[in-house]
């Protein structure tokens, strides 16, 4: 498994990985809530990546795209030295260390732009991103109570960090 920097010929394969995310509910769009095109993707993977200490990264296996890590840098003086994370891995490749694979580069590659502090929201109930992210080292830092509607219920969001 290969981890790297998303390139705008993944766009087409990047595609099918996100909607396979959202449909598991555990993401912020729900199941089939945005239309994804290839275009404007592109146009966000380039905006990730040109961004200083900012990057879209996929976990690749012959060829075929596992899953995908953002990884967004804050750019005011005082908050530089953080970035925010969103993680998503396909349904098929869940459980068989995508995940641990994408947090592992990133964390050094965080170390290396100097970033200080990587941080992420997870839904209260999802049970296995909670603990893959605490296998990586982040800490629950707090709860945002009520912080979606999701098929008419309120649900908690979690915050979780990890200082580099």
């Amino acid at each position: 498994m290969l981890i790297r920097q998303a390139v705008e010929s993944d766009a087409p394969k990047l595609i099918p990985v996100m909607k396979d995310a959202e449909e598991s509910g555990f993401m912020l769009y729900g199941p089939g809530e945005r239309e994804m095109k290839v275009e404007p993707l592109i146009k966000f993977i380039n905006t990730l990546n040109n961004a200083p200490k900012s990057g879209f990264f996929v976990a690749e296996d012959n060829e075929e795209i596992l899953g995908y890590l953002l990884l967004k840098a804050e750019n005011l003086s005082r908050t530089s030295h953080r970035a925010m994370i969103a993680i998503g891995i396909h349904s098929n490749s869940r459980g068989k260390g995508v995940g641990s694979k994408l947090f592992e580069h990133i964390i050094n590659w965080g170390k290396q732009m100097q970033l200080h502090r990587l941080e992420l929201t997870v839904i209260e109930t999802n049970e296995h991103a909670i603990k893959l992210y605490q296998k990586m080292g982040f800490e629950i830092e707090g709860i945002k109570k009520d912080s979606l509607l999701i098929d008419g219920q309120y649900i908690n969001e979690i915050y979780m960090a990890k200082l580099l």
